[in-house]
């Protein structure tokens, strides 16, 4: 009898010992070796920084850990009239995360798109079809897919047949963005353009590279504000910087008001004035919103 419970003890000890191995493995070990691919490629030839450390030159692709990293692109010294660029991507497990940029002299004379692609949250109608989202720098471009006009950004297009796409992005006084993709059954293809201004377009007037900052007009109170407007999604992103780039840090309402802090073109820099019914997400102390949907009061 003793030396059955002793059998029992024993197997017991292995079958824990087993369960803290499959938790070990496949919860730790396997996520510590999530990894994705980056390309990169600009115009002209630039430095790639990855979390301020030099990984190469443009163009460049190599194997990253799962997880977010700030990108920054300094364009050779041959380029002394070229502007540089820096933002947030994001690396999917066994995905792509695809960098392009055209650098200007300026960020406004400046474009490109990131695209990346993740596994969609819900099982789509059709098994041969995935999704395709598409945000836009400014915001408002219309956004065509294969010839045809889906709407303007940002828009979520559904149930896209799987396979190569024509995608374009286009905006009166900014020049056209377009790109082939490709997408797979179950998964959304996430695309971020930033259009370039058409210097010679008359939609558009170039505005001044200073700082617009001391030209901002005060309200009674001494404090100018930033109206959020009404738009079709129902909330506007408060993101870290002014770029289509830039993480994230909350959404908030239309019609709510909030006081301005800087602004530059596309994009009001506001201060979180404790009003938490104006949030529908996140939080934030300070952020940039998007001047398509707001305007200074």
């Amino acid at each position: 009898m003793t030396n059955m419970k002793g059998k029992l003890s024993l197997l017991l000890v292995l079958v824990i010992l087993f369960v803290v191995f499959v938790v070990v493995r496949f919860f730790i070990i396997d996520k510590q070796n999530e990894y994705g691919k980056i390309k990169i490629i600009s115009s002209p030839t630039a430095s790639v920084f990855l979390n301020s450390t030099f990984i190469g030159k443009t163009p460049f692709e190599d194997k990253y850990k799962v997880g977010e990293y700030l990108l920054k692109l300094i364009p050779e010294a041959t380029a002394s009239d070229t502007a540089s660029w820096n933002g947030k991507v994001t690396v999917y497990k066994n995905s792509l995360t695809y960098v392009n940029r055209e650098l200007g002299s300026s960020d406004i004379a400046s474009a490109g798109e990131i695209f990346t692609t993740v596994k969609m949250t819900k099982k789509p109608q059709n098994s041969e079809s995935g999704e395709i989202y598409v945000e836009t720098e400014p915001q408002g471009a219309i956004v065509t897919l294969d010839g045809d006009e889906k709407g303007v950004a940002p828009a979520l297009m559904e149930n896209v047949l799987r396979g190569d796409h024509e995608l374009s992005v286009f905006m009166p006084g900014f020049f056209r963005r377009t790109q082939k993709i490709n997408v797979d059954p179950g998964f959304r293809v996430n695309a971020a353009f930033k259009l370039a201004i058409d210097k010679s377009s008359s939609f558009v007037k170039e505005p001044d590279d200073k700082t617009t900052t001391a030209s901002i007009s005060a309200g009674p109170d001494n404090r100018t504000y930033v109206k959020i407007r009404d738009n079709p999604q129902g909330w506007l992103r408060v993101r870290e910087d002014g770029s289509i780039d830039a993480t994230e840090s909350a959404r908030v309402k239309p019609g709510e008001r909030y006081e301005l802090l800087d602004e530059k073109t596309g994009w009001f820099k506001i201060k979180f004035n404790d009003n938490a019914e104006g949030l529908v997400s996140g939080e934030f102390a300070e952020g940039w919103v998007s001047s398509e949907y707001s305007s200074k009061e």
